[in-house]
């Protein structure tokens, strides 16, 4: 599928330029044709899920469309009173973020297996899930909740992220969000530490061990070690999120099949990366292909219902969704994963633990069990004014840097 280039105003705030200036865009809902989904006898994997394309073609494209769908907007209410009122150009990468993030949601509060068709009376807790994502300033995972809090890691409003910026401030931001209760990690120099996903996933440990040990904790609960009924849940769910750079220029083909492993694992969230400076979700394969949600279409703001509903057509993809050859994808990705309970955290450990001991190709990332003594917990960094260690940690991460180590697993 190839989309047809359109020419699109976009209006900076204040805070970058007073000037209009034109860049390249398209608009997949008006412009070009959709290629429909290849008949090939290669499987078919979505989100963990694996299809075939010759006789469940239906549900492939069932599974596609229930995922959320987020994209440009426009005339929404201006971002920080006076800024933007559309993404138009540059929130490709934020609009990412909040599917992977909406995929979480789903996941968390109506399960994977949950299917929109439309015109259907909707679940209370999908019309939440579509609440939280609504273009204004007081939703949790709004384009302007998300804009605002990138100024804090040296993002101006109308800049365009890279995939560990937007990973950030998405754990900002989920600390607001009491109703899903989520622990957002990112794993930062390719390591995933066993130890402190499981610290932040249980916090009552940190509270036993205060106390002298589990075997007392009831008791510290009903004295001074007491904690909130919410903070004594046995797991918090957890949106893993891994900014990775798979490559120079150009992915490194070593990759491509630990790759494409990810998205087999049941516990996947896809991937948000694309081309430089234009970002895609990426939800799939198929053969040599990814299958991702593309956001740049624009489309009119939504507002709620009266009644609490939100149309909600506009936020499901009903077509066959987009492909692209693997080695076309840039290589700074950030890759995710949902563990509801602490066995599917400790399956998705067995199943990475696996795929590092397969000779098809190189290990993304590392899996510790504890920080190794080289390593600095990004939530230790000091994310002062300057943003030296966010800048720092933005320019090894984001693809339009040339200027980058590659870290050897």
């Amino acid at each position: 599928f190839c989309p047809i280039l359109a020419l699109s105003p976009v209006f900076p705030t204040a805070v970058t330029s007073l000037q209009t200036y034109s860049t390249l865009t398209y608009d997949t809902l008006r412009f070009g044709e959709f290629e429909d989904f290849p008949e090939t006898s290669e499987p078919v994997w979505i989100l963990g899920k694996e299809y075939n394309a010759l006789t469940e073609r239906d549900e492939i494209l069932s599974d596609v469309t229930s995922r959320l769908w987020f994209t440009y907007r426009k005339n929404f209410p201006p971002i920080g009173g006076t800024g933007p009122t559309s993404d138009t150009g540059w929130g490709c990468m934020l609009r990412c973020g909040q599917m992977i993030l909406g995929e979480a949601l789903v996941c968390r509060h109506v399960g994977r297996d949950w299917r929109w068709a439309r015109g259907q009376k909707q679940r209370e807790e999908y019309i939440s899930i579509l609440n939280a994502f609504i273009d204004k300033k007081d939703s949790y995972y709004s384009i302007h909740q998300i804009a605002q809090m990138g100024v804090g890691e040296g993002k101006p409003i109308g800049q365009w992220y890279g995939p560990n910026t937007v990973a950030q401030v998405l754990k900002k931001l989920a600390v607001f969000d009491t109703w899903s209760r989520l622990v957002v990690h990112v794993a930062m120099d390719n390591t995933v530490v066993i130890e402190e996903i499981k610290r932040l996933c249980m916090p009552w440990l940190d509270a036993a061990g205060a106390c002298g040990g589990a075997g007392e904790l009831n008791g510290c609960l009903e004295g001074a070690c007491a904690l909130a009924e919410e903070e004594t849940a046995l797991w918090k769910p957890l949106v893993l999120l891994i900014p990775l750079r798979l490559g120079l220029s150009d992915i490194n083909e070593a990759y491509i099949e630990t790759l494409k492993q990810c998205f087999m694992l049941p516990q996947s969230l896809g991937v948000i990366g694309g081309k430089p400076n234009s970002a895609h979700y990426f939800i799939g394969y198929v053969g040599e292909e990814l299958i991702y949600l593309d956001p740049h279409t624009t489309q009119p703001a939504v507002d709620p219902c009266e009644d609490g509903q939100v149309p909600d057509e506009t936020y499901h993809c009903q077509h066959p969704p987009c492909r692209m050859h693997i080695c076309e994808l840039d290589p700074s990705i950030a890759a995710g994963f949902f563990c509801r309970t602490e066995d599917e955290f400790d399956d998705w450990c067995m199943r990475i633990r696996r795929l590092s001991c397969n000779r098809g190709g190189l290990p993304m990332f590392e899996l510790v069990d504890s920080q190794p003594s080289h390593m600095v917990s990004v939530d230790a960094l000091n994310l002062t004014p300057d943003f030296s260690d966010s800048d720092r940690l933005e320019r090894f991460f984001d693809s339009e840097d040339e200027e980058f180590e590659i870290l050897s697993l």
